[in-house]
């Protein structure tokens, strides 16, 4: 048997063996999205756009016969060069994959695959959520919650319940005597076994009489009349909504530089992002600070270009303030992410500590902190690179609290801190602090 698949794939037609195709390469896809993360501006974060993943990483399913023997036939769908019983010639080993010239042999590319802005958004944001999110009050009636409350005479065909309709058609036949089917075959066997063997007629008569009445009463009383349908009911509940608040709080102090500032926009979109895309009832609050602080909108916040000195304080006394002001905390739930070079005037370290403890800590169900820095520093405070004085005084209250510090000190570094703080974890597990 030999099958050539030459259909053409009319437009919108292939979007099962799209979401199949995800379905199976699903890792690779995944990998692919977070490592162009890195290479891509802040306003095309989450656009969709072209990936490319390697080919050999692909299963892709085959029909085959048994492995019992035999000659075996293979389908090769769109084949347009070969007939039966050609031979294919094996392609040499490198070919195609760039390791050194060669003048003959063949191979395969990175396959390039697009992804729509909706397929990029969920494998950008899998597993992602905001820790310990308390469901405290219902926000809005927009989401909510379907379930099955007993029967209806009336309703959509597509919620009929047969084993209830069944049910009543038994009841009402019972109640009504209707006929059975046995019965009347029965009783024809009997009158035809005494037409055969000349039975007496009144005998025979009585039989017929009894015969019409059981199917005009057949007639009469339905098999399932409508007075038997049952329809599925369903009510609606509305389902709790958690109702959170997000403040973003940002150094954009002289000391931070452009690289800091871009690194820290960098996280900021990727959060702005991610709430937007997962919540339908978070409020964001951008907060600006240098040794002054203040609540901005959306576009001062990214695209400012306000400087000053430090005063790391200042933003969280403006936290507190529109807390008291604006979100209760028996109806919000809270949470914090800052991003600072580590920067701060030396005063003012035991008011940050302070404040931290005493008024944001115990508002917050997550505190995350994120000290950007040049790409040539390293990694990781202790190991030749001296700690900021910012990062030595949030380490105190780190312990115990929801809190988590990451460093960053180049773009690539972004999606990887933020996936960490912001992981789905079982429940009762917090971030490690630093």
């Amino acid at each position: 048997m030999h099958i050539i698949d030459r259909r053409l794939n009319p437009g919108g037609k292939s979007f099962a063996n799209r979401q199949r195709f995800l379905r199976r390469a699903r890792a690779q896809v995944r990998k692919a999205v977070r490592e162009a993360s890195s290479s891509r501006s802040i306003k095309d974060a989450g656009k969709g756009g072209e990936v490319s993943i390697p080919t050999g990483g692909v299963h892709e399913p085959h029909l085959r016969r048994s492995r019992e023997g035999g000659v075996r036939d293979y389908v090769l769908p769109g084949n347009k060069e070969y007939i039966e019983g050609d031979s294919i010639a094996r392609p040499q080993q490198g070919g195609g994959q760039g390791s050194k010239a060669s003048d003959s042999g063949d191979g395969e590319d990175e396959f390039r695959f697009a992804l729509t802005d909706e397929e990029y958004l969920d494998l950008y944001l899998e597993d992602l959520e905001l820790p310990d999110l308390a469901k405290r009050q219902i926000a809005g009636a927009k989401s909510v919650q379907w379930r099955q409350a007993g029967y209806s005479v009336s309703g959509p065909p597509s919620r009929i319940s047969v084993a209830r309709t069944l049910r009543h058609s038994m009841s009402r036949r019972i109640a009504l005597k209707r006929p059975k089917a046995d019965e009347i075959i029965a009783l024809r066997e009997e009158i035809e076994k005494l037409e055969r063997e000349g039975g007496q007629f009144d005998a025979l008569q009585a039989l017929r009489a009894d015969l019409e009445q059981r199917l005009a009463r057949s007639k009469r009383i339905p098999y399932i009349d409508p007075v038997d349908v049952r329809y599925r009911r369903l009510e609606s509940n509305p389902k709790p909504i958690a109702r959170a608040v997000m403040f973003c709080l940002m150094d954009v102090s002289g000391s931070m530089n452009e690289h800091m500032k871009d690194l820290a926009k960098r996280f900021y979109s990727l959060l702005y992002l991610f709430l937007n895309r997962r919540y339908e009832h978070v409020d964001v609050v951008f907060i600006r600070h240098t040794h002054e602080a203040s609540e901005v909108d959306e576009q001062t916040f990214f695209y400012s270009r306000e400087t000053g000195g430090t005063v790391v304080s200042t933003a969280l006394f403006k936290m507190a303030e529109i807390v008291r002001d604006r979100y209760p905390i028996d109806q919000w739930n809270i949470y914090a992410a800052q991003a600072s070079d580590g920067d701060n005037t030396s005063s003012d370290n035991a008011v940050v500590l302070a404040q931290l403890k005493d008024a944001i800590l115990p508002l917050c169900q997550y505190y995350a902190y994120v000290e950007v820095g040049m790409d040539d520093e390293d990694e990781h405070p202790g190991a030749g690179e001296p700690s900021t004085n910012l990062w030595r005084a949030y380490r105190r209250v780190a312990v115990d609290a929801p809190f988590a510090m990451r460093k960053v000190r180049h773009r690539r570094d972004i999606y990887p801190v933020f996936r960490e703080l912001f992981a789905r974890r079982p429940e009762g597990v917090a971030a490690e602090g630093a």
